[in-house]
């Protein structure tokens, strides 16, 4: 298995203050979600997770925020925090606090309305950073494809790099290719890959509008 584990970092910039603090509150939800015991966790993702038949009736339109601080698991948790890990910092070192701040609830917003509008009709609830944090994705590709990843082989224990253009172009052909092979289960559900995909668009489009010709700090290597 190969995970990344690191980038290079800017130096310069805004503090990342709200990717970081995203990290937190997202872990400290988790827990009081797991302290609630099963019926209660179930419960909550029913009540503040995204739910697409009740959002095209225009109803509970508020979790289209309070969806992306939910998380189905620890894996799904732990998975997307590390990606928020990776990426983010960068970004609003880049954009500025409070532009960070918008982009990425925005990038939420989209991404959840993207797997809305392909499955309307569904009554299970959607939850996850992972829409707004592939957004972040997106931006990252335009504003630093040349920044190096480093990517863990978890069986040997050795490390190496690749282009963060090569790690996210990967990453969303996956998107496009899983959102064409699979569907959701009707009872059980599954991964929101039209969530990733609108997401990862929308953060390349406002990069480009946004973001790109923004001057950048020098990479940092970390």
């Amino acid at each position: 298995m190969i995970i990344p584990i690191g980038d290079e970092n800017v130096k310069g910039g805004a503090k990342p203050i709200f990717a970081y603090s995203f990290i937190v509150i997202n872990i400290l939800i988790f827990i009081f979600q797991a302290s609630l015991g099963v019926e209660g966790y179930q419960a909550l993702l029913t009540d503040f997770g995204a739910i697409p038949n009740e959002i095209i009736n225009r109803e509970d339109l508020h979790t289209l925020l309070t969806s992306i601080f939910l998380h189905g698991d620890i894996l799904h948790l732990a998975g997307n925090m590390l990606f928020l890990w990776l990426f983010a910092d960068n970004i609003e070192a880049n954009a500025g606090n409070l532009h960070f701040l918008i982009f990425y609830l925005l990038g939420g917003f989209v991404a959840s309305m993207s797997q809305i509008l392909i499955d309307p009709s569904s009554n299970l609830p959607t939850v996850g950073a992972s829409g707004a944090i592939s957004a972040v994705m997106g931006a990252y590709i335009v504003c630093f494809p040349k920044s190096k990843i480093k990517m863990l082989f978890l069986i040997f224990f050795k490390t190496f790099y690749i282009p963060a253009i090569l790690f996210l172009g990967f990453w969303f052909g996956q998107q496009i290719f899983s959102s064409i092979a699979s569907a959701p289960d009707a009872e059980t559900g599954g991964v929101a890959w039209w969530a990733h995909i609108g997401g990862f668009v929308f953060g390349v489009l406002y990069a480009f509008i946004f973001f790109k010709n923004k001057p950048k700090a020098e990479y940092n290597y970390v």
